[in-house]
């Protein structure tokens, strides 16, 4: 079973590093900008929890992504200590275009399998990967 999922997941992650290659976005840099893009003001302790990150290497993409000016650090409207953070115009932009690119992959590697497959398939791999 591990070689199967392995497999798949690295042929749909061969495609994403390609179609993604012109934004200059790795897989997790994707997701970071997505979770910002769609929970602006989503604090960093928060993207750790939900995206599985240890903070010191969160950090490092956070710096990276701030450099390339697609995101900004700013005050959290609640939590006085805590820094939000929210996509740019041009993280705004970018991420536009790249999630039309991701969901035009999504859309190719689900069409191999029929919309019965497809729901069977999702069911079943998150039975594999949610716990309790």
């Amino acid at each position: 079973m591990g070689y199967n999922a392995r497999r798949a997941a690295l042929a749909v992650i061969d495609v994403f590093l390609e179609r993604m290659a012109p934004f200059e976005l790795k897989p997790v840099d994707f997701s970071v900008l997505s979770l910002v893009a769609h929970n602006p003001g989503i604090t960093s302790r928060q993207l750790c929890t939900t995206l599985g990150i240890l903070p010191p290497n969160l950090v490092g993409m956070v710096n990276a992504l701030e450099k390339r000016a697609l995101i900004v650090r700013k005050p959290h409207p609640r939590d006085g200590r805590a820094m939000g953070l929210q996509l740019t115009p041009s993280g705004q932009k970018l991420m536009r275009d790249a999630e039309r690119t991701a969901a035009a992959l999504e859309a190719d590697v689900a069409a191999r399998l029929t919309p019965a497959e497809q729901r069977t398939l999702i069911t079943l791999l998150k039975k594999v990967y949610k716990t309790g």
